[in-house]
């Protein structure tokens, strides 16, 4: 099976009920195919009748163990092996903090639970930090963030691809004067990237460096002066008197120069 793509074996698939958009298994591939044959250990928000479990175990192979939270109970006969199933609400913080202290560090979590705000929110704020450093948190369906019966709407600040692309501003942290508008916590020091995909956002958990630029080799021409920067008005110069001057990103993140 090692050779079968994930659609592939979707499409072949024979065993409980999968649900899935085709268009899924083309991200799947781009970020899951480097675990394939390794020791993984998954986590899956909402497994229905337990097809997603079986299609997995066949693309990672024999060392992947299955995680998986369901609201429905019924859900736990589910269980075969390589598979521990926890039963509860994901919009439940309390129950996804006891379930995160039984599990081990995961290799990614995908979230395919039940697709409201409400829930994808307390999902990845209670067990993104789970994620070991390097590995990835989907969420999936987020096109119910554009629907009113899953608390969404266009443009509606809480929906879970508006909060979403609100995190984009926390990975420029370093280079933002005004850090006031900024969310920075544990979570969004540790978000390195953030993917948007037709109904699916990838999070690649890794501490952030600070970054920083350096100049290095021979200075060779005058530089240009550019005159098409914005300059500071008169009435800003004028109040910057009486605040405290902030050091611009650029030049607190200068590396330095070494001139050959």
């Amino acid at each position: 099976m090692q050779n079968e793509s994930l659609r592939d074996l979707f499409y072949s698939h024979r065993g409980n009920l999968i649900h899935k958009w085709d268009h899924y298994f083309d991200i799947y591939e781009k970020y899951f195919a480097k675990y394939r044959g390794q020791n993984v250990n998954m986590l899956e928000i909402g497994i229905s009748h337990g097809g997603s479990m079986q299609l997995w175990k066949k693309y990672f192979g024999a060392h992947v163990h299955v995680y998986a939270i369901d609201i429905n109970p019924d859900c736990k006969k589910l269980e075969e092996e390589n598979t521990t199933i926890f039963i509860g609400s994901q919009s439940d913080k309390a129950f996804l903090e006891s379930v995160a202290g039984q599990l081990p560090e995961l290799d990614f979590i995908i979230d395919d639970g039940g697709h409201t705000m409400d829930q994808q929110r307390v999902s990845f704020e209670t067990l993104y930090m789970k994620v070991k450093e390097g590995g990835l948190y989907l969420v999936e369906d987020t096109h119910t963030s554009y629907w009113a019966e899953f608390h969404g709407g266009l443009k509606n600040p809480n929906s879970f691809i508006e909060q979403s692309k609100h995190l984009v501003d926390s990975l420029y942290d370093s280079h933002v004067i005004d850090k006031s508008k900024l969310t920075i916590n544990e979570i969004t020091n540790h978000i390195n990237s953030i993917a948007f995909y037709d109904s699916i956002v990838v999070f690649e958990k890794q501490l952030r460096k600070k970054p920083f630029h350096k100049q290095i080799g021979k200075k060779t021409i005058k530089p240009y002066e550019p005159t098409e920067l914005k300059k500071e008005t008169w009435m800003e110069s004028f109040l910057s008197r009486f605040k405290k001057k902030e050091e611009h990103p650029f030049a607190a993140n200068d590396g330095g120069i070494t001139e050959l």
